[in-house]
Parts: structure tokens; C-alpha cells; sequence
């Protein structure tokens, strides 16, 4: 029997080689790719829906929110029919209600600042009638923008150096020229002219002193020749003005001394003509004398003149 023969139940046999020759034949390789593609579609229609599951569910929410708003156009053409209409209207009254308390309320808070705003208006008006002395107290605590002693340090320096003498208001500049004679022992020393200004700084700080003291018991501001403008009774009982020399002693450790007696320091002590002054344990002496010194007493009657004159150009 060869293999090509029918079985008696009228088939094919299944040998290997009749198979193959089916599954190259064109009808059956067609078939294959058909299942293949349909096979292809289905799995990529489930991947799909696997991956955007959601858009099933924007389909739905379309379609429902169609419908809703075909209602809701209805609605608007027959308002009568809605359920809510009644509803509406209670919501209407009450607003309107809400409106009214509230401009209620607001025209009693108006009436209330107007009549706060007239109690104040009128409690200024009273107020500078009834409390005067109040008023008086707070002008007596006005700021006062004098100058401090810390200001006062600062203003009162010379070449950096902090000076404790300051010149008073009556200072005036002598017409009289004043001369200084210092003698040591028996020896003469040049005169010193005191009468170009109002006030001469005397000690061993040659820096900022205008008449230096170089002996070492003196202090470096130890005293002050100063010029000042007083007051004088004439012969006739009348009251003058003149300018008179005073002395100072700006507190030395070992003093300033008038006519060989110590001066009390921070303190005017005047001066008349061919007084005496020594300061510390110098044994310098300085003569006060003037230009008309060397007179005779007979010409004093030029020296008033000349305090007259002076008290004329001061005044």
C-alpha cells in the first residue's frame, strides 16, 4: 500500500509530507493571515480600553450633561413648571429683608459717630476755659535748647586744648594801656603789654597761655588777667561806668598771690595801680602800672577824663 492511497473510510492519510503541502498551499496561508490580523485588532482594542478606561466614562458624562442641559433650556422656556421656582422667590425675600436690617443698622451707626464727632467739638471748646493752669504748666516745660556742658567743653577749646576759664559779658577792651613789670630779685625783665585784649590766660601751658609762667610750682591755666565793665560813684553821688583790671586764680595748687596775700580761686579780685602779683613759689614779682604812671599826682585829673571817655565810647 502506498501513502498516497485513500483509507478506507475514504481520507487522506496524515503522513508528514501530504501535511505540508497543505500548509504551503495559497488558500490556507490566506486564512492564516486573516486570523492573524483579526487576532491583532482584538488585542490592540483591549490594550486600548486598558490604558484610557476613562474615556467610556467621558462618553457617559457627555451624554448626561446633553440631557441636563436640554432640561435646563426647557426649564428657562416654561419657569412655571420648575420645581424650584418657589424656592427662588424665598430666596428673593428674603435678601430684600437682609438689605433692610442692614441700611437699618448703618443709619444708627451714622447717627451715633455725628453725635460722638458733636461731644468732642464741644469738649475742645470748653476745655481752654476750664483748664488754664493746665495750659501755663505746659509752657513752663518747654525744651530748653541752651547750651549743656558738654557743648559748652567743645566751644571752649584752643589749639585742641580744653580751656576753664570762659570771659564774662561785661569783657571789655581797656583804653587805658596797662603794662606788666616783672622783676626777679633785682633784676629788670622786659614789660609786657596787657591792654590789646580783654583777658589774658597766665601758666606753664605755653600752648594756649597768653602770658607763660615756666616755674614748676605753677599750674599749666593757673590765672587770669581779665577786663571788666563796672559800675562807680562819682564825687557828685552819680553813677558811671568804667573799665576796670581784675585777677582771677582759676584754681592752682599753690596759688595766686595780691600784694603778698592769696586770693581765694574762682573769684574777681580788682586791681589798682602798682599792685603786686606773684603766682605759685616763683620769685617773679609783676608791677601793674600804665602809660601815665610815671606822672605826677597832679595829673590825675587826665586819668578821670580818660575813664569818662572810655565810659562814653563803651556806652
Amino acid at each position: 500500500r502506498s501513502p498516497r492511497r485513500r483509507s478506507r473510510s475514504g481520507r487522506r492519510s496524515r503522513s508528514p509530507r501530504g501535511r505540508r503541502s497543505r500548509s504551503h498551499s495559497p488558500h490556507h496561508g490566506a486564512v492564516r493571515v486573516k486570523q492573524e490580523r483579526d487576532d491583532h485588532c482584538r488585542r490592540g482594542n483591549d490594550e486600548r480600553k486598558q490604558r484610557h478606561p476613562s474615556e467610556q466614562e467621558h462618553r457617559r458624562d457627555r451624554s448626561s450633561d446633553r440631557d441636563r442641559h436640554r432640561d435646563h433650556s426647557e426649564r428657562k422656556k416654561n419657569p412655571g413648571d420648575r420645581p424650584g421656582a418657589r424656592g427662588h422667590e424665598r430666596d428673593l425675600q428674603n435678601l430684600r429683608e437682609q438689605q433692610a436690617e442692614r441700611e437699618f443698622y448703618n443709619e444708627r451707626r451714622r447717627e451715633h459717630r455725628q453725635g460722638t464727632e458733636g461731644s468732642d467739638q464741644s469738649a475742645e471748646l470748653r476745655q481752654p476755659e476750664s483748664k488754664p493752669k493746665d495750659k501755663a504748666a505746659a509752657n513752663k516745660e518747654k525744651p530748653s535748647f541752651e547750651l549743656s556742658g558738654a557743648l559748652l567743653e567743645d566751644t571752649n577749646t584752643f589749639w585742641g586744648v580744653l580751656i576753664k576759664y570762659s570771659e564774662p559779658p561785661e569783657a571789655r577792651i581797656p583804653k587805658t594801656r596797662w603794662r606788666l613789670y616783672p622783676f626777679k630779685n633785682d633784676e629788670f625783665l622786659p614789660v609786657m603789654y596787657i591792654h590789646r585784649q580783654s583777658a589774658y590766660l597766665l601758666g606753664r601751658h605755653r600752648r594756649i597761655a597768653d602770658i607763660p609762667i615756666d616755674h614748676p610750682s605753677c599750674s599749666k591755666q593757673h590765672a587770669v588777667f581779665q577786663y571788666r565793665l563796672v559800675e562807680y560813684t562819682r564825687a557828685d553821688g552819680t553813677v558811671g561806668r568804667r573799665v576796670r583790671p581784675y585777677i582771677i586764680d582759676l584754681g592752682s595748687g599753690n596759688g595766686t598771690f595780691l600784694n603778698n596775700q592769696r586770693i581765694e580761686p574762682q573769684r574777681y579780685y580788682e586791681l589798682k595801680e602798682k599792685d603786686v602779683l606773684k603766682f605759685g613759689f616763683s620769685s617773679r614779682e609783676y608791677v601793674l602800672l600804665h602809660e601815665s604812671s610815671d606822672k605826677s599826682e597832679a595829673n590825675a585829673k587826665d586819668d578821670d577824663d580818660e575813664e569818662e571817655k572810655e565810659e562814653e565810647s563803651d556806652s
